[in-house]
């Protein structure tokens, strides 16, 4: 199954199973989360049965045999949900679902053909089988290489259930049995030498099955290797007769005998002269016809060095290049040239001479490797004359022939290779100009080229395809460890398995040294290797091996080494920023250089594969490649030199933030800064969406950024960062995030004794508190805010504290303190003249109001809210307000003028992007659409509020699903009252 790529003729949201390994979906390109084991079960189960029902009985069985859990059914109902809001995600509530739908007791999955990888893999065996018996045995082979190929390991990996067990029991003698097919044909087309160790591996692992040891009896014999192939009868004899008392079949036997009687009808020549014509290696249409010649008259080249026996994972990169060839039609007109590339020890090497020995059999004239070492630690780069001469050495061109000049050879060398074909691997190239020479200049053949580097001079100027390597997937990474080390011994310690994956940051090198420190130490078990690497975090010390080639800190080395000075110095750099990823403007401000400059050195960076650029102009490093740059920064500038790097960065994100702060919330008060150094160069926003957008981006980098400053010692920017942040954790409700960097900054504060910060952290921590429900905590806050401001001698603090005060005892039920409260700070705020504090106060008050049923008073306080907040242009509290005086109307039972006011109310909401309060304000007019004897209008206002409220996973969700479920099913719904007003949410002028 193509899991990288849109299959042609698929729309893009086209759903796509893999059962052939992990059960695994995909949606277009994106792979889905499938959830726990037992839920990935119950989607195997219903994929099993290829469209036809499954009742709930069955599924319970499948799932959890003789002993299912009390609430079984119940918890299938729950994963079937799962499963079609997964697989599903765009599906309305009450809507249908498409694909896995409802069948009386039971339910059924809908897959398209082509669709589920097994499906995929048995009509390909199914073909096979056809081609074969028509006589083309060249195209069985292929086919039956192409299937086998898509096994991602085994089937059902990790699943529980009985039905999964014998499932994984059919699935796997399914695999065998088209495996002793494809064997059989490539020994019966001259293939015996390059099946040899697969097959010996397999003997090994299947001692008892004789069709295994009589095709590799077979291979061996027709390799010359006719010792071997009697010793190969000899172990499967010993085994049938010690554990089944039984002898050989017939066929084995007499195998057997006839290689002691070397037996001439068994050599290759004289079988291929015996097989029926067609089973010989056809031509393939379209290629360039194979030249008449004798095989003594040419060189036939086998360069490639070993496949590694371990190989695993790969299957969407592999998918990628298998699309390069045709699997049957005209050949390209040109060389065919793939260009892998990635960050050293990502494993570009494996899985190009992987992919090699899978295609080898269509390149008949041979194939040639070479390393090119470009990135060698320890040799010298290979030039490209003593490259060209290494290969017309391999074609067998005498030295007395070959020309002295560049241009000559790689005349000659093209001449040779002109109508023949063959597969050429070039390793580890170090750019596009020692690649050039080396490719064939007609058609037929094949280049796969491996460089860290992106070859880009070869995708544009020789129309190369390109294929870059990520870390492996973590199902890929567990299938990686499992080979190397068992299955089993994995399975005995899942959290120590996933730890070991988590410390190799996925990187495969990585891996292979964890993996070969397990294996030679049997009795360790896998959470002590686990510990020493957690002790080694921050380092790349766990990672260093006796050979340079397999010691990540060289092999990261000879990258590092061959960059220009300053995009070392970048690099170096970018170990000081802890965020997840940064944007070129950030990096600009960390070095201290213009935003162009910038640009071109992190192009460089990525170039080199140091350097990810996972969306246009944002950048990450790999786990370990950030330990690397931390310990090159470390090693190569003084602190002085790192302190000043991380303040400039700091500053960048908050004088950033501060930008953003003036669009998000333009009427709150400014958040006195220390002055802009002249390098700072932050970015400027015209707009309100823009400034949200980029806290959103930048969400996870300005939260560490809090951390970073309080252990920098700049406490202030510790706590004025979150005072900017105010806003925009508001209206996207991180309240995690905002209580999180409110505590750092409060702390910061207080540590470096500023009591402006400290006041100002308590009202942050305050608001944050208050939104997450901690209203005692908030409270208290509140009050040693107001204390505070008082010694301070700062009237505005301390009314807005005061006000702030009367909005903790509204969330605590404390009616009668908060109209206190509120009514002082209002009129504190009258006192010092501030409008705007007072629309706010005011509406407030109103919602207080509302909830202790005085709706005259309310109705009066909104109002007059109303008139201060449109002049003051504040639509972010206007739009609250309104949803309150909606609410009051609504509790009058004036439906209309209640639609009107939450209509008005959305309208704000969405001029100043708050989707919270959008979400809230859907859900109280859909309350009185209901109410008003409209239950389809109803129904499409809390679908509405649904689909926002769920993007926030905020707890009101719950009860807006509750109230569709019940107008769905059509039962008695409470008509609750919206009493509960939105909030301000916006504590008075702080």
């Amino acid at each position: 199954m193509n899991t990288a790529h849109e299959i042609p003729g698929r729309p893009a949201d086209f759903i796509r199973f893999a059962v052939l390994g992990p059960v695994r979906a995909w949606q277009g390109e994106q792979e889905l989360d499938l959830g726990s084991p037992q839920q990935r079960a119950v989607l195997a189960t219903l994929l099993s049965r290829r469209g036809r029902p499954v009742t709930v009985g069955e599924l319970v069985d499948a799932v959890w045999g003789e002993k299912p859990p009390p609430a079984a059914v119940s918890v299938l109902r729950t994963y079937v949900s799962r499963l079609r809001k997964v697989l599903e995600p765009g599906r309305a509530a009450g809507d249908p679902s498409r694909v896995v739908v409802s069948i009386a007791d039971g339910y059924l999955v809908r897959v398209p053909e082509g669709a589920l990888d097994l499906g995929v893999f048995e009509a390909r065996l199914a073909e096979a089988k056809r081609l074969r018996a028509a006589g083309d045995v060249s195209a069985a082979a292929e086919l039956l290489h192409t299937a086998l190929g898509e096994w991602e390991g085994t089937p059902l990996a990790g699943l529980p259930g009985p039905l999964a067990e014998a499932e994984r029991s059919r699935l796997h003698e399914e695999r065998l049995n088209a495996l002793e097919s494809r064997l059989e044909i490539d020994v019966q087309l001259g293939r015996h030498s390059e099946v040899i160790a697969e097959l010996t591996s397999l003997t090994g692992e299947h001692p008892l099955r004789e069709q295994l040891c009589r095709l590799l009896m077979l291979a061996l014999y027709r390799s010359g290797r006719q010792a071997e192939a009697l010793a190969a009868y000899r172990r499967t004899r010993h085994t049938l007769v010690t554990e089944l008392a039984i002898e050989p079949g017939a066929p084995l036997r007499e195998l057997h005998d006839r290689i002691l009687a070397a037996d001439r009808s068994l050599d290759p020549s004289v079988a291929a002269r015996q097989t029926d014509p067609v089973e010989a290696p056809a031509e393939l249409p379209g290629w360039p016809a194979a030249p008449s010649r004798g095989a003594a008259d040419v060189a036939r080249p086998a360069q490639l060095p070993a496949d590694l026996p371990t190989f695993t994972g790969r299957r969407a990169e592999l998918e990628q290049a298998r699309a390069l060839l045709p699997e049957e039609g005209d050949f390209p007109a040109t060389v065919v040239i793939s260009a892998i590339d990635g960050m050293a020890a990502i494993g570009k090497t494996t899985l190009a001479l992987h992919w090699a020995h899978r295609i080898a059999h269509r390149f008949p004239d041979g194939q040639l490797f070479i390393n090119l070492r470009g990135f060698d630690p320890v040799a010298p780069t290979v030039p490209p004359g003593e490259a060209i001469r290494d290969f017309l050495d391999a074609l067998d061109v005498p030295p007395q022939r070959i020309p002295a000049g560049l241009d000559a050879q790689v005349a000659l060398y093209r001449s040779l290779l002109a109508n023949r074909r063959m597969l050429i691997v070039l390793d580890n190239a170090r750019d596009t100009d020692q690649v050039r020479p080396l490719l064939p200049g007609s058609s037929g053949s094949m280049v796969i080229v491996t460089s860290r580097n992106e070859l880009a001079g070869l995708v544009v100027g020789h129309g190369a395809h390109p294929l870059t390597l990520n870390p492996l997937t973590h199902t890929e990474a567990h299938d990686f460890l499992a080979k190397r080390l068992s299955a089993e011994r994995l399975a005995a310690e899942p959290e120590a398995a996933a730890e070991l994956i988590e410390y190799s940051a996925r990187l495969p090198l990585a891996l292979a040294i964890i993996a070969a420190r397990a294996a030679t130490n049997p009795g360790f078990p896998l959470s002590a290797i686990a510990e020493d690497l957690k002790e080694c975090q921050g380092s790349l010390d766990a990672f260093a091996g006796g050979d340079i080639t397999m010691d990540v800190r060289a092999v990261f080395s000879s990258s590092y080494n061959a960059l220009s000075g300053p995009a070392a110095r970048m690099f170096r750099l970018l170990g000081l920023h802890s965020g997840p990823d940064i944007s070129t403007p950030a990096a600009a401000g960390l070095a201290e250089l213009p935003l162009r400059e910038a640009r071109g050195l992190l192009g460089e960076l990525k170039r080199a594969n140091l350097l990810i650029e996972h969306h246009p102009g944002r950048y990450t490093l790999h786990d370990l490649l950030r330990v690397y740059a931390a310990e090159r920064v470390h090693a190569e500038t003084t602190p002085q030199e790192r302190d000043r790097a991380v303040e400039r960065l700091l500053t960048w994100y908050v004088h950033t933030a501060d930008a953003a702060y003036t669009q998000i919330t333009p009427h709150r008060p400014q958040i006195a800064l220390e002055p802009k150094p002249p390098s700072c160069r932050p970015l400027a926003f015209t707009t309100h969406e823009q400034a949200l957008d980029w806290c959103t981006i930048e969400r996870a980098n300005l939260v560490l950024a809090v951390h970073k400053a309080a252990e920098s010692g700049l406490p202030g920017i510790a706590w004025r960062l979150p005072a900017l942040l105010w806003g925009f954790f508001y209206l996207r409700t991180h309240m995690k995030d905002w209580v999180d960097t409110a505590r750092t900054g409060l702390s910061a504060a207080r540590s470096a004794h500023d009591r402006e910060g400290e006041a100002q952290g308590l009202m942050d921590l305050a608001a944050a508190l208050r939104l997450s429900g901690e209203i005692d905590e908030a409270i208290d806050h509140l009050h040693q805010a107001m204390v505070l401001y008082r010694e301070l001698g700062d009237t505005y603090g301390r009314a807005v504290a005061v006000a702030n005060l009367g909005d903790g005892y509204v969330e605590a039920g404390q009616l009668g303190k908060a109209v206190e409260y509120i009514r002082r700070g209002l009129a504190l705020f009258r006192v010092l003249g501030s409008t705007w504090s007072q629309g706010i106060d005011l509406s407030n008050l109103g919602d207080v109001y509302q909830r202790l049923g005085r709706f005259d008073e309310a109705t009066d306080c909104l109002e007059q809210a109303l008139t201060v907040l449109r002049v003051s242009g504040d639509r972010w509290v206007e739009g609250i307000t309104l949803d309150i005086l909606g609410t009051v109307r609504h509790r009058l039972h004036q439906h209309d003028d209640a639609v009107a006011h939450y209509q008005q109310a959305l309208e704000a909401h969405r001029d100043v992007g708050n989707r919270w309060g959008e979400g809230h304000t859907l859900g109280h007019l859909g309350d009185t659409y209901l109410a008003s004897g409209q239950p389809k209008a109803a129904r499409t206002s809390w679908r509405l509020a649904l689909a926002i409220l769920e993007s926030f996973d905020h707890p009101e969700a719950e009860e807006i699903r509750e109230k569709l479920v019940g107008l769905d099913e059509r039962s008695s719904i409470r008509q609750s009252e919206p009493v509960i007003g939105l909030r301000a949410g916006t504590p008075a002028g702080g």
